[in-house]
């Protein structure tokens, strides 16, 4: 039997910015329960950002989240025996949780530096639709459309 779905929590806007989308990033880079130091490299990054570009560091930010942020994807749906994947369109919360888990992976996943290093690097790619994060929106896309014979028998 499945249960209810769980309450939404409430997410306040970070300090310095005001940003709601910053925090939900600061709460996704956490480990271990540091908040302080999560906080920290979210801040040095986009300390960074806005070295390099020379423009608002939350535009670029919001920009490359929204560039990364899928719009379809494909969910399993079994149908009399057999597993379908069926494309969908991605609720705007899943989206923004795919886009910002997408863009940490990229960023961890890239050699040397700092993280905030990292991260800025993976941000400003993504901001001018580069980057491995974009490759992984891109990839989603791709097997939606290769699905779509499948579309009709969405749930």
């Amino acid at each position: 039997m499945r249960r209810g779905k769980p309450e939404v929590r409430e997410i306040h806007p970070d300090i310095r910015y005001n940003n709601i989308l910053i925090q939900t990033m600061v709460h996704h880079i956490l480990k271990n329960g540091k908040k302080s130091v999560a906080t920290g490299l979210m801040y040095d990054t986009l300390d960074i950002i806005e070295k390099q570009t020379k423009k608002n560091p939350v535009e670029v930010f919001e920009t490359a989240m929204k560039n990364v942020a899928p719009v379809m994807e494909v969910r399993p749906r079994r149908v009399g025996g057999a597993t379908y994947q069926v494309p969908m369109e991605v609720p705007a919360d899943r989206r923004t949780t795919l886009a910002i888990r997408w863009v940490l992976a990229a960023a961890r996943a890239r050699s040397g530096k700092s993280f905030s290093e990292k991260l800025a690097a993976e941000l400003m790619e993504a901001f001018n639709n580069q980057g491995a994060a974009i490759r992984k929106r891109e990839e989603a896309h791709k097997m939606a459309e290769a699905n779509r014979a499948f579309s009709h028998y969405r749930a």
